[in-house]
């Protein structure tokens, strides 16, 4: 059967070297709507039907992430290119077959480290990987150990092996950085370069509009979300915190105080509630689980509340939806209640916060972004002031009103009001 493509069509002219260039490395960093995952998807359906030896592992840092990301894009991608008919899919696995030749695109993650390593095809050789959102990937070590189970030698004298790399760049001193772009560390064999939304064609104008908006309300943000360039270190607001892997289930049961917060959103800002445990004995705090979407109606909450098991937890919700919080209430949802307001109340949680040893599981995607881009303000000289941006901190609210027990409970006076702490202070750049 003959396929007709159109690729100059189907993908940007920026990302032709998926398709041309036998790099054995790819790294493509990108903002938001850059288009690189349809492009990847593209390139992965492409290789299976014109080279008879390709297998592809396609690879996130969990695997329950695959099944609505990776497996939906290049089953959404397969009909688009019209030759879904091609494929057999198993959702179930996940795992796509091209049933001409019995090629496989196998998806897996590294929290399951065995069922990679034990991959075996039939047909071809397992030559091709791609590593999506490769930035929660947080120990090179473990992108070494999958990568380096592609190997065995290839029967078509012009195979290959390579590996696809894609992701936004929120922090500069991740080890994506020094190994596939920095030039004097960049691992030999890598092609690596940048993407933007002006790469995708296919976006439209109201999602455009909202990109270049960004760049105007929340520059720090959209260096990485919109231009693609890598996130700095400069001017955040915590630099107490690191990404780090660990077991939930231990956790909570060797510490056993859990603590939720909620902010609500609807159609711009996302409704919130991250859960983490905080150790009174070490003064850490572990990040482990989070909801960040858009458009929940209070039931979905429900719903979402149900799903995490916390229907019986104390949720500090923000007490400026008050409406919201009375309903989640009707919904059997009774232990809710409104976080405290004051005039110092945002500088003491943040103070509180800044004091302790912030642990983020690499599953918290948008904890993880909101930690990278949350900065103090600046004046129009320049100079730092001792005000975040409020901004891209819907999560991090959330968590200062579910510890507000922890830091108002020492620091009331005899009046019962609220001291001032003076160490929230940070003198920036003097």
């Amino acid at each position: 059967m003959e396929i007709n493509w159109d690729l100059p069509k189907m993908v940007h002219k920026s990302y032709a070297p998926l398709f041309r260039s036998s790099a054995r490395y790819i790294s493509i960093k990108g903002s938001r709507g850059s288009g690189k995952s349809e492009a990847v998807a593209r390139k992965v359906i492409f290789d299976i039907m014109t080279k008879p030896y390709v297998n592809w592992l396609v690879l996130r840092r969990y695997a329950n992430t695959n099944r609505q990301s990776t497996y939906a894009l290049i089953e959404k991608v397969a009909n688009v290119m019209q030759v879904a008919f091609l494929f057999q899919f198993n959702s179930s696995l996940p795992e796509i077959t091209y049933k001409p030749t019995g090629q496989k695109i196998i998806f897996r993650g590294l929290d399951k480290p065995l069922s990679i390593t034990s991959i075996s095809v039939k047909t071809g050789n397992l030559c091709r990987e791609w590593a999506e959102e490769a930035y929660q990937i947080e120990l090179e070590e473990s992108f070494d150990t999958v990568d380096e189970s592609l190997r065995g030698k290839i029967d078509d004298p012009d195979g290959f092996y390579q590996t696809v790399i894609t992701f936004n760049p929120w922090n500069e001193n991740h080890w994506l950085k020094h190994r596939f772009f920095d030039e004097d560390t960049k691992q030999s064999g890598t092609l690596s370069y940048t993407t933007t939304y002006k790469d995708n064609p296919f976006l439209d104008d109201g999602y455009i509009k909202k990109l270049k908006e960004m760049l105007i309300t929340n520059p720090r943000r959209a260096k990485v979300a919109v231009l693609g360039e890598w996130g700095v270190s400069e001017g955040l607001v915590f630099d107490n915190f690191d990404v780090v892997d660990f077991n939930i289930n231990e956790k909570v049961q060797k510490i056993g105080k859990t603590y939720h917060g909620m902010d609500f959103g609807f159609t711009h800002d996302p409704t919130t509630l991250p859960s983490s445990i905080y150790d009174a004995k070490t003064n850490e705090l572990w990040i482990y689980g989070e909801l960040y979407r858009t458009g929940l109606l209070t039931s979905q909450i429900v719903n979402e509340i149900r799903n995490r098991k916390l229907t019986a937890a104390v949720i500090h919700a923000d007490a400026a939806n008050p409406m919201a919080i009375a309903e989640l209430r009707n919904k059997g949802i009774r232990r809710i209640r409104a976080a405290k307001k004051g005039p110092d109340s945002i500088e003491l949680g943040l103070s509180f916060m800044q004091s302790l040893k912030i642990h983020i599981h690499p599953s918290c995607e948008h904890t993880i972004e909101e930690f990278n881009t949350y900065t103090f303000d600046r004046d129009k000289s320049g100079k730092w002031l001792n005000k975040p941006v409020d901004a891209n901190n819907h999560i991090i609210d959330a968590l200062r009103y579910s510890l507000e027990d922890l830091y108002t409970k020492s620091l009331k006076n005899s009046d019962g009001n609220i001291k001032q702490q003076s160490n929230y202070i940070k003198q920036l750049g003097l």
